[in-house]
């Protein structure tokens, strides 16, 4: 099923709050915001450009998992450079075939150089189980209407 909805849709329902870090912040600052913010990743950023992401995944990997100290580690040691995003107009089953390829969970959306939010899994999961619920609704209505006595 394509759902058309395009990522700045989402963006406007859910909320355009973003948290973002810079890169010579520790890790511990990093993971205190993400709990902080109940968010599970953060968009990295040098002045306004986005240099990468840190992830719970990233921790788990790459500090914890190696025994490194969380509060010694800058974010720029273990963050994801190369970031996977979309633009604005990219539809919902568009970030879901981004997201699957790329085994990501979190999507900044970028237009012109400048990050707009983040689309992360649930949200688009939230969307779709919300889109398909509401065509259900209607076939219903549909089927109900069109066999009334």
């Amino acid at each position: 099923m394509e759902i058309p909805t395009a990522a700045k849709t989402l963006l406007e329902h859910k909320g355009r709050d973003v948290w973002t870090i810079a890169p010579d912040i520790t890790v511990y600052e990093a993971i205190k915001m993400m709990s902080e913010k109940n968010v599970g990743a953060l968009p990295v950023v040098e002045g306004t450009k986005l240099v990468g992401i840190i992830s719970e995944r990233d921790y788990m990997s790459k500090v914890m998992l190696k025994g490194k100290s969380s509060k010694d580690t800058p974010v720029r040691d273990i963050m994801t450079s190369d970031v996977v995003t979309v633009g604005p107009n990219d539809n919902v089953s568009k970030c879901m075939e981004i997201i699957t390829e790329n085994h990501v969970r979190h999507l900044p959306v970028i237009e012109d150089g400048v990050l707009l939010g983040i689309v992360s899994i649930g949200d688009l999961v939230r969307w779709t189980i919300s889109t398909q619920r509401m065509t259900i609704e209607q076939l219903e209505a549909y089927i109900a209407g069109g066999y009334a006595a």
